[in-house]
């Protein structure tokens, strides 16, 4: 520099590294342009041969030092995680059969004239309605019955942490399924909060969960809710839809597991049973 004075950029970061080599390709492209060269190579979802891998890893040891959680905050308190698979009911599992017998036929046909490259939209859709079924019926058909195996299990267990003094977090990436929890809350008289990505008093209903006993439950959108907030009253944590990227509900179960932690966290994933949802798991 003019000055003599030489400078440097140091980026923070946590999750780009995880998510895929898109992320971290640009963190790189902004510190020090071609570094790593085209990012076409490191788009997110682009198969990245073994060989090039060790090549990369080889070219980026150097400037990167990583600590881990369990490095950095090594007095946390212990952390599991479970899953918790739900029985359908008959009228839940009749509906779920339906529409998969449905988008399987309707996606057979598509891909037969179409080809499956041009029909990858129309399979994410399909996945999606599996997956919303799988929650509850309601959010596909409004006019099925209200039965959802996974609520049955979880008011189960919120009402027993409740009467226990424990609090938990429930994440869900369908706002609508929060939606239908809600009014189940209420009737089991069971206070909670809740944040979506429309909530503007964000630091408000955090602390309001944090500090009043009286409150056990914390309703949260996985977009929302799985990043950026301390709620380290919660113990318990429950994922009601499992997502595709492991990260993200690490993420959300890190809103309790951090530091100033002092009780051991208990992580639930709701799995419902014979679904698309045990394919996502594996």
């Amino acid at each position: 520099s003019v000055t003599g004075v030489q400078t440097c950029a140091l980026p923070i970061s946590g999750t780009p590294v995880e998510n895929h080599l898109g992320e971290l390709w640009s963190l790189f492209e902004f510190l020090n342009p071609g570094l790593l060269g085209a990012s076409s190579f490191f788009k997110a979802g682009a198969e990245v041969d073994p060989e090039s891998r060790i090549w990369l890893r080889k070219a980026l040891r150097p400037l990167i030092l990583r600590r881990t959680k369990q490095q950095v905050a090594s007095d946390l308190p212990a952390r599991s995680e479970q899953v918790l698979y739900c029985e359908m009911e008959p009228d839940q599992r009749k509906v779920y059969n339906t529409i998969l017998l449905k988008v399987k036929k309707d996606l057979d046909k598509r891909i037969a004239l179409e080809g499956l490259a041009k029909s990858k939209l129309h399979v994410l859709e399909a996945l999606l309605r599996l997956r919303q079924i799988a929650c509850h019926p309601q959010l596909v058909q409004e006019s099925a019955k209200p039965q959802s195996a996974k609520f049955d299990v979880l008011l189960e267990q919120l009402a027993e942490i409740a009467e226990e003094g424990h609090k938990a977090l429930v994440f869900s990436q369908f706002t609508s399924l929060l939606a239908l929890l809600q009014p189940k809350l209420k009737a089991a008289k069971l206070k909670y909060e809740y944040l979506d990505g429309s909530t503007t008093d964000r630091q408000k209903r955090v602390e309001h969960f944090q500090s009043d006993p009286d409150c056990p439950i914390f309703l949260l959108s996985l977009k929302a809710g799985g990043t950026g907030l301390n709620l380290t009253a919660a113990d318990y944590v429950y994922l009601l839809d499992p997502w595709w990227n492991p990260a993200v509900e690490a993420q959300a179960i890190d809103r309790t597991h951090r530091i100033g932690q002092t009780r051991p966290v208990f992580a639930y994933r709701l799995v419902a049973k014979d679904t698309i949802e045990e394919r996502i798991l594996e």
